[in-house]
């Protein structure tokens, strides 16, 4: 049998013999920190005499495997992935007992001791396909049946699942156990269980469909953080709002939200039992884009228990369908529900960029991937799915109409409830709804790769005033489609006297389709001095701007008195400076110009990541140390305007200290750190001495005994990830190679962990240090999905990518590994990808050279 990588032939082959009735699941948590005993019941339907498997992955051993009442050798019926059922009835039991190893890695089921007072905790993690590592299964999305969850912990532990938590019942011994009710019909990907000494607090939502019990948790030793007033107020509006839009009430009972460590992505939507890393409960002042952010999971996951969890896909091919509805519903609801009701300019600004991204590079796909087994649904779930995706269905509300597009959710949900469906189902409840045709929109937007590029054409008379205005579609040599936008215009003119402000006289909205689109109504309008293709950023398109808007933009972006036209103008800027036609040193004047008065908090957030990869990566390398100091100067000087206690004076200062390099600079780093050098108003917390610390130690400042002093003075589990991030900054042959091992070669390193070194090996002006790791990154490529597993390797070849040492050399060197290696596709993606980055790197440097 082919192992864990389980084909969408198998599951429907397996899907048309068998349909399950139920799941009763007992899990024996106090077996020991290694393992943990995991016994299944399965009862279920077959076509009589029929052959078929069963799944769990990599039980440390077998005790008991009976199939209506008869034994089955382990040895032979099991593979270490899936149990060989044959001969099948038309009503069978299947009875699993095994012993099944805790992760450490944030897949199946976690097992974390906080260092700060050595209580434990565990929690589940399934998506896409690892509820097989906790219990037996028949482990695809369509599948679904009732769960009957029993757990055997220590005494005193709090346990959550999908049905509510039950009272414990001693057993001697310090145990307990929980029984828990059978849950609603779900798929086994979003079941769970989350058990140790976690914190609890209550709470209710009273709505118009009634009332559903909420709990919030985490670690005991978060407590302190535990900020639950705006976490119930965030919940609490998503219910009434999703509940009001979606026409039916909240599907499972009760709502618990689980905030875990050492998470390995934002959240998941368990049905009634969330998860979110517990680095949405900051320990330090944050600006109001994370807050901003983490209202937008919660609203993300909760979606997800009307679209995902009530209505689930038939297979993986509709991943895109799940995390794009969750995403532009969040954002829907952010900005009708909550006091974040500038959400889309946030989407704008942070978000969409990372759909832009990957839409350029070389691994881009359609939305509606081809997921066609296990290992195609891990490589194809990353940004198109959720920003493209979130962005089309953005601009389908926009064409069909909001009402319209609620109403044909409200015709889905109520057809497919705690059932299964494809995208067809959707699309017919959406066409019937909007009396629209939208097959052709989704051939063209959905089965389709890559991203348009909307340029505008005007042509004016002697007076300035328009007579013809033609929007120009482009599309890449790889990817050529040309598809329909519905595309918002604006026309902004700056105002005079003091004020100086540029507003929107005019605005338009029409279709564009084609290689090039004639704006009938412009004509006759007065040229704006900004012409701005894309306003309301209905379309999902880069957008240029025509010679006099980019002057207007470039010397008054903050004049714009509205943050999402300004977003769009950053967008546009961003995307001309990475695409080779805007000098990156121009970027960082319009950057230093303009950001001091941004207003938008994930615009403030998010820019000066952008200025600070356009000095460091896309400037021109003999004119890289002047811009360098130009911009640790400045931005110190930002830092130092900024209003005291704002979030301008911490973002400024955190960029300022990422920029930091001269021996100036990195005295005040220290000076900030010792408390002899201060900006009024600005708490130095515990996150901001980490980021000192780092940069101090990627500057040879600071070595392991500054690093240890801090690891022992912060004695959590942060403490320890952001003290190996520190270390592996270091431009030190030791740190580097203790650091590699780590994040490349060692799968026991804890996954938080490895994120953080990944994330901080690479430093710029360390390339002596770090050339000798191109050839071990390439070598290392081929095993690291053995020998990591999928989402770790993932994350070591994502980030350990050598990018900072950018060259033709680089490129040709990589080039012939490609030309010449076989490996696993989903490494050999992060090769590729790494590879599109320096290549757009050095067009760019070469580009600034020039300018």
């Amino acid at each position: 049998m082919p192992g864990t990588n389980l084909t969408r032939e198998e599951a429907q082959t397996r899907a048309a013999l068998l349909s399950v009735d139920s799941y009763t699941v007992e899990l024996d948590l106090t077996t020991g920190p290694d393992t943990f005993g995991s016994r299944t019941t399965i009862e279920f339907t077959a076509t009589d005499g029929a052959s078929t498997f069963a799944d769990l992955d990599g039980a440390s051993s077998v005790r008991e495997i009976t199939l209506n009442g008869t034994a089955l050798d382990p040895g032979t019926s099991y593979d270490g992935a899936r149990i060989s059922l044959e001969g099948l009835a038309a009503s069978n039991t299947l009875v699993v007992h095994a012993d099944l190893p805790y992760s450490h890695t944030g897949e199946g089921l976690h097992r974390f001791v906080d260092p700060v007072d050595d209580r434990v905790y565990t929690y589940s993690q399934f998506e896409v396909p690892d509820a097989r590592k906790v219990y037996t299964t028949f482990e695809q999305p369509d599948l679904k049946s009732v769960f009957t969850f029993v757990v055997t912990t220590p005494e005193g532990w709090v346990v959550s699942s999908n049905s509510p938590s039950p009272d414990p019942e001693a057993i001697g011994g310090g145990k307990e156990r929980h029984t828990f009710a059978p849950t609603q019909t779900m798929s086994t990907y979003v079941t769970a269980v989350v058990a140790g000494e976690y914190h609890v607090v209550r709470d209710t939502y009273e709505g118009d469909y009634g009332t559903v019990p909420l709990g919030h948790y985490c670690r005991q030793s978060l407590v302190e953080h535990f900020d639950t007033d705006e976490l119930n107020l965030i919940t609490k509006q998503g219910f009434a709002l999703f509940e009001g839009a979606f026409g039916m009430a909240y599907p499972f009972g009760k709502y618990d939200q689980l905030y875990v460590p050492e998470y390995n992505m934002g959240a998941m939507e368990n049905a009634g039992c969330v998860t979110f890393r517990d680095e949405y409960l900051p320990r330090g002042r944050q600006p109001r884009s994370f807050y901003a952010n983490r209202a937008n999971t919660i609203l993300h996951e909760m979606a997800h228990m009307w679209f995902g969890d009530l209505v689930t896909m038939k297979w993986w091919d509709d991943l895109w369908l799940n995390e794009s509805f969750a995403e532009w519903a969040a954002y829907y609801a952010s900005s009708e529900a909550t006091q974040y009701d500038d959400a889309w300019t946030g989407f704008t600004n942070a978000r969409k960029v990372t759909g832009y991204r990957q839409d350029q590079l070389p691994s881009t796909h359609p939305i509606a991937a081809d997921n066609y087994d296990l290992e195609a649904v891990e490589v194809n779930f990353d940004m198109i799915t959720y920003a493209k995706g979130a962005s089309v269905l953005k601009q389908l509300v926009a064409w069909v109409g909001i009402e319209e597009f609620l109403a044909g959710l409200r015709q889905y949900f109520a057809a497919h409830a705690y059932g299964n469906s494809e995208f067809t189902d959707l699309l017919s409840a959406l066409e019937t709804s909007s009396g629209r045709e939208l097959a052709g929109w989704a051939k063209e937007w959905l089965q389709t790769a890559g991203v348009n590029t909307l340029t505008p054409e005007v042509e004016v008379d002697e007076s300035g005033t328009i007579t013809r205005l033609t929007v120009r579609q482009s599309a890449a040599a790889d990817w050529p489609t040309l598809r329909r936008h519905r595309l918002g215009i604006g026309f902004y003119d700056l105002g005079g006297g003091s004020s100086g402000e540029l507003t929107r006289r005019t605005y338009l909205e029409t279709d564009v389709e084609g290689e090039a689109t004639e704006v009938a109504e412009a004509v006759g309008e007065k040229q704006p001095d900004l012409l701005l293709l894309n306003d309301e950023d209905l379309a999902y398109a880069k957008i240029r701007l025509d010679e006099r808007s980019q002057s207007t933009a470039v010397e008054h972006l903050s004049a714009l008195t509205e943050s999402l036209p300004r977003a769009l103008v950053w967008g546009a800027a961003w995307d001309q400076t990475r695409d080779a036609e805007m000098a990156a040193r121009d970027f960082v004047t319009l950057f230093l110009a303009n950001i001091g008065a941004e207003t938008d908090a994930w615009g403030l957030s998010r820019i000066p990541s952008y200025a600070a990869q356009a000095v460091g990566s896309l400037s021109d390398p003999a004119g890289r140390p002047a811009l360098r100091e130009r911009f640790e100067t400045e931005v110190r000087a930002l830092a130092d305007a900024a209003e005291p206690g704002s979030d301008h004076q911490l973002t400024f200062v955190r960029t300022w200290a990422g920029s930091a390099h001269s021996d100036a600079a990195l005295d005040d780093l220290e000076g900030l750190l010792s408390g002899s050098v201060a900006f009024d108003g600005l708490d130095v917390d515990q996150d901001l001495r980490w980021l000192l610390v780092t940069e101090l130690a990627a500057n040879g400042r600071f070595t392991e005994t500054e690093i240890a002093a801090e690891e022992k003075r912060d004695g959590t589990i942060s403490g320890r990830e952001k003290a190996a991030g520190a270390r592996a900054a270091q431009p030190l042959v030791e740190a580097k190679a203790a650091a590699w091992k780590a994040a490349m070669e060692d799968p026991s390193t804890p996954n938080e962990t490895q994120r953080t070194i990944a994330g901080h090996f690479h430093q710029h002006g360390q390339e002596e240090v770090l050339e000798p790791y191109v050839q071990k990154y390439l070598d290392a490529v081929a095993t690291s999905w053995e020998k990591l597993g999928a989402k770790r390797a993932a994350t070591a070849l994502g980030a350990m990518f050598p990018r900072v040492l950018a060259s033709a050399e680089l490129l040709d060197r990589v080039d012939a590994w490609l030309a010449d290696t076989e490996v696993n596709p989903g490494a050999r993606r992060y090769v590729e990808e790494g590879r599109a980055d320096v290549a757009r790197y050095l067009a760019a440097q070469e580009r600034d050279g020039r300018a």
